[in-house]
Parts: C-alpha cells; sequence; structure tokens
C-alpha cells in the first residue's frame, strides 16, 4: 500500500518538477535558443571622412566629397565622388564639368543645364550634398600635440585650431608662433602670441584661411 500510494504521489509532482513535461503535455513544448543562429546585423557606418559643415553658400573646393542625385535616375546619380586638383568631376553621361568654385545649389543647376542641353533627360531634377569637406584646411607644424592637417570651419581662429590640435607641449614658444599665409613666394607672416590671447581672451583678429600654415617653434 505504501508504495503503490509513493507512487501515486510522485506521478502528481511530476509536472511541477519537470516544467518542460509540463509544457510538452500541454502541448506547447519548451523551445531552447540555437546555438548556430547568429545575431542581427549591426547597421552600416557611413563612410568616415572630414566634417560635414557645408551650408547653403558654402563654395566646394578640391578634395571635397560630394553626392549629385538624379531623381528618377539612378544610374546618372554618384555618391561620394571626389573633386579632382582641377577643381572637375566626372558624371555619367556629361563628362567633365566644373565643381570647385560654386555652391551645391549652383552645381546642381549647371548639371541640370547640362543633362537638358544634351538631350538626356526630360526636366531633370538634381540635387547636389557636400559629404565631406576637405578643401577648407590649415596645417599645424612644430610643437603641438597632433601636427599635420586640420579641418576649419568659417571664422576658426588660430587659439581654436591649436586647441584642436591638443594643445601646446611643453617646449612651446608661446611668444613666437605665426602663420605662413599665401603662395610661395609671396607668403606672409603673421605673429600671434599665445599668452596674450590665453589671458585677455583676444584672439588678436585673426581668423584662419585655407592653407594658413601654422608654425609653433
Amino acid at each position: 500500500m505504501n508504495f503503490i500510494r509513493c507512487t501515486f504521489i510522485s506521478i502528481l509532482l511530476l509536472p511541477a518538477l519537470v516544467p518542460g513535461c509540463a509544457q510538452q503535455t500541454a502541448g506547447k513544448p519548451v523551445l531552447s535558443a540555437d546555438p548556430t543562429a547568429t545575431a542581427p546585423a549591426p547597421p552600416p557606418v557611413p563612410p568616415s571622412g572630414g566634417p560635414t559643415s557645408a551650408g547653403a553658400d558654402y563654395i566646394i573646393g578640391a578634395d571635397d566629397s560630394i553626392q549629385v542625385t538624379v531623381w528618377k535616375e539612378p544610374q546618372l546619380s554618384v555618391s561620394g565622388i571626389p573633386v579632382r586638383p582641377d577643381g572637375k568631376i566626372s558624371l555619367p553621361l556629361i563628362n567633365d564639368i566644373q565643381a570647385a568654385g560654386f555652391t551645391p545649389t549652383q552645381l546642381g543647376a549647371n548639371i541640370t543645364e547640362r543633362l537638358k542641353t544634351g538631350k538626356f533627360v526630360t526636366d531633370p531634377v538634381v540635387d547636389v550634398s557636400v559629404l565631406a569637406v576637405n578643401s577648407k584646411r590649415v596645417f599645424l607644424i612644430g610643437e603641438v600635440s597632433r601636427v599635420g592637417p586640420l579641418a576649419i570651419t568659417p571664422g576658426m581662429t588660430i587659439l581654436q585650431a591649436i586647441s584642436s590640435a591638443g594643445g601646446l607641449t611643453p617646449y612651446a614658444n608661446k611668444k613666437k608662433i605665426y602663420i605662413w599665409r599665401g603662395d610661395p613666394g609671396k607668403q606672409q607672416k603673421i605673429y600671434f602670441d599665445y599668452t596674450k590671447a590665453v589671458k585677455k581672451g583676444d584672439m588678436q583678429g585673426v581668423s584662419l584661411l585655407p592653407g594658413d600654415t601654422i608654425v609653433v617653434p
């Protein structure tokens, strides 16, 4: 009798002790994770490049990366096309066209006109955007933490550029910093007193121009 009673109790307790059996009995089997399943792929990372701070009045320059979109014409649209040193880009059907020296809106209008003139597209709608600003750069050499080219924004000062380059090294001569500006053979030397600028908050009225070279002795 004791054996029968124990067997009966064990049968009653079995679903509680083994949840999987209870779910299977109820027609709801437990599904374990597939160890071979792969996680969803992460979203694509956009291509790296210079800062994209191009407004409507931005003037495209050499080395900038741009995107040209022709509405409903994917075969004529291009992305990430670099502006060549001669200031031109190459596009399907219309070949070379001047890009440097124009705003994105102006370049879009020029491309539209070329497409119309060549009768390639009926009523083309063209959009031009700047993906990476690489043409507006200055160069830092000498006693700065990171020497080399630095992309600049409109109105950037020497003090801001030095800060963006990681600041001065302990060996920098803060009173003898200068800028080389202009074409070779016609360069202008502009001195900058870093100590005075930091102390008085005075940028000394010197804003950087593309192509400037900041020398920190």
